[in-house]
């Protein structure tokens, strides 16, 4: 593996680290705000760490063909999938949202078979088994102590969506990633995921409670942005030059570093069918993106 290489292979392995902090970070606060508005003030701190640098860097700009595709994929990808994400987080641990946040890459690996971007091979079908199977037994386990209530179920059926939301939008900024700095349509992106989210806050009063947000809270927020803008540009950057599943296989480090994190700063409990759920996914993911190309 050449230098280049290496530096692709570490800023995947680098957002799925730090998707598995941002969860934590987010479970932190978000009893404090909306799961839309904690996005809003997500996306305004890394809209305004990308800013800078997309206007000190770029020497071209967007055709204004592509200005809505981007566009709509940013609501998506900064907007649907975190709001869906911070709301998953209001009935679920930050270690089980991430687990099935985790279903990311399986996901982009069966849209990218059915879209005929890479081949669904016998590997990649026992590893997709693998996955689910792990997923099944967090889901059941959690939602055997939770029998009295259906709120479990919002919680992986909202974090299933996120993950589904990303799986798309990893496979159509593909074409663009060729044409654009990674920087800069992850400012656009951002920018757009803004305005769509700022209408959402606005329906649900979610702006009239940022005063309510305690300092500590804050501190959290701006940590998640700045580590947002970083991550997702990392990301957008190996998505250039890795496949998306090979680039989303790497989330799997996120429920790993959840569940440590989770521990610690939450007093979270690490389950043993967590941990079993967790052992599988990974497994599942490891043996389906075995050999697959860069």
């Amino acid at each position: 593996m050449n230098t280049h290489s290496r530096m692709v292979t570490m800023a995947a392995a680098a957002t799925g680290i730090q998707v598995g902090l941002a969860i934590v970070a987010s479970r932190y606060v978000i009893d404090q705000t909306t799961p839309a508005t904690l996005a809003l003030l997500r996306y305004g701190v890394g809209f305004l760490c990308l800013a800078p640098v997309v206007l000190i860097t770029s020497r071209s700009w967007f055709r204004l063909r592509d200005l809505l595709p981007i566009s709509i994929l940013g609501i998506f990808q900064f907007g649907i999938l975190v709001a869906l994400l911070n709301q998953a987080l209001l009935y679920i641990s930050s270690a089980q949202a991430a687990l099935v946040f985790a279903t990311f890459p399986l996901q982009t690996m069966i849209l990218a078979a059915v879209f005929g971007v890479e081949p669904l091979t016998w590997q990649k079908t026992i590893g997709i088994f693998l996955t689910i199977f792990g997923i099944t037994i967090v889901i059941g386990h959690a939602l055997l102590q939770n029998s009295g209530t259906s709120d479990a179920w919002i919680g992986f059926t909202t974090a299933g969506l996120s993950a589904f939301c990303g799986a798309i939008c990893s496979i159509c900024y593909r074409p663009y990633l060729r044409i654009y700095p990674a920087q800069n349509i992850a400012a656009l992106a951002m920018l757009a995921s803004i305005g769509f989210l700022l209408i959402i806050s606005v329906m649900e009063g979610g702006l009239s409670g940022v005063v309510r947000i305690s300092a500590t809270g804050y501190a959290v927020i701006l940590f998640i942005g700045i580590s947002s803008a970083l991550g997702y540009f990392g990301w957008l950057w190996a998505l250039k030059y890795m496949s998306p599943t090979r680039v989303t296989m790497y989330l799997s480090l996120s429920p790993i570093t959840s569940a440590f994190f989770g521990v610690i700063f939450l007093s979270e409990t690490l389950t043993i069918s967590l941990a079993v759920g967790t052992l599988l996914v990974i497994s599942g993911l490891l043996l389906a993106l075995r050999n697959n190309s860069v």
